[in-house]
């Protein structure tokens, strides 16, 4: 029998609980968008992985963590004169990000050594779940790695760190859904069609991509300029495009260029989703499959009518937490569908 057999002893309880692990990196991820967008990811100048679960509890450790941040590069260039209580305001939400990382490993830890001993792990499900455990602690190292780079000189972190966190976050994410998909509904195959199959992994790729350049835009603050939609600034393609070099660090550094290849990328991902749709409504023959495709192409309207409605508005803290949100729904149901349309 096949190991993800969903039949075996335990596998369906596992799939559930890798779904709750999704679900608890989701929630990770979104408030790691919303500590970017309130400037709060360098208020804490210390990591203390195996410690540090509680919070401040008196006006001196406030009064100690305070300064120390007094030191940092961003209080003294940008939030000069803040004040204590002004502090403590962008602290918390650093503090529960952290928090709610040790409580994913904690969730993580306990159910897989619970289901080692009840011996509903074979090898390879088991050094799969191992994997998801290591990867979530080096997760946590990335993290801190990059909170290092804007405690130097420069007050911001470094935008290639702050993608690949995300991006690892992501495949952890991907990772554990799909293999929930694997236990709870075994090795369907609802569709044998191989362009369908290519297709759906190539938009899946895609969305993954575009993800990424979302994190370059984020680490560069980029979405604060050319703050106008289709045009920037009354141009399809805006002045300096590749001025920098050498020519890479466009892709990477480049404010203009890193927002024109974010729309670039999220036009092109909307119009492939829907010509998919338009093909494979009447030549996918499983209903499951046809109704993920149709909510993949609702979920990419609704991202990217979310991605312009926060350009418009030099990016508010709740559109651009939805567009962040909502881009996870549409990796996971391009995920899905891939899944659907699997050999």
């Amino acid at each position: 029998m096949n190991s993800e057999d969903p039949r075996q002893p335990g596998h369906k309880v596992i799939g559930l609980w890798l779904l709750g692990v999704c679900a608890m990196v989701f929630v990770m991820v979104v408030l790691g968008g919303l500590t970017r967008l309130t400037h709060s990811g360098l208020s804490m100048v210390e990591w203390k992985p195996l410690t540090g679960w509680l919070p401040p509890m008196s006006e001196a450790v406030w009064q100690e963590l305070f300064d120390k941040y007094r030191a940092t590069p961003e209080y003294k260039k940008l939030n000069a004169g803040m004040t204590l209580a002004e502090f403590e305001s962008i602290f918390w939400l650093e503090f529960v990000h952290r928090v709610w990382g040790r409580l994913i490993g904690i969730f993580v830890a306990v159910p897989m050594v619970f289901f080692a001993l009840k011996r509903w792990l074979d090898r390879r499900l088991g050094l799969k779940l191992v994997g998801l455990f290591v990867l979530g602690g080096l997760q946590g190292g990335l993290g801190w790695f990059m909170v290092m780079s804007g405690l130097v000189d420069d007050p911001n972190v470094s935008p290639y760190r702050l993608t690949a966190h995300l991006g690892l976050a992501l495949a952890i994410y991907g990772l554990a859904f799909w293999w929930a998909l694997d236990l709870l509904r075994g090795y369907r195959r609802e569709s044998g069609e191989r362009i369908a199959r290519r297709a759906a992994i190539g938009l899946c790729a895609l969305i993954f991509t575009t993800i990424l350049s979302g994190g370059f835009v984020a680490g560069n603050d980029a979405g604060l300029t050319y703050n106008t939609f289709p045009l920037m600034d009354g141009r399809w393609v805006p002045p300096g495009l590749f001025e920098m070099t050498p020519f890479y660090r466009n892709f990477f550094e480049n404010l203009a260029t890193v927002q024109f290849d974010h729309r670039v990328l999220a036009i092109t991902t909307f119009c492939l989703v829907v010509i998919f749709w338009l093909w494979g409504r009447n030549r996918i023959t499983a209903p499951g499959t046809r109704r993920l495709l149709a909510g993949l192409v609702v979920a990419v309207l609704l991202q990217v009518s979310l991605g312009i409605t926060t350009l418009l508005l030099a990016v508010p803290l709740i559109p651009a937490a939805l567009h962040q949100a909502v881009a996870i729904g549409v990796f996971t149901l391009s995920l899905w569908l891939c899944h659907d349309l699997r050999r």
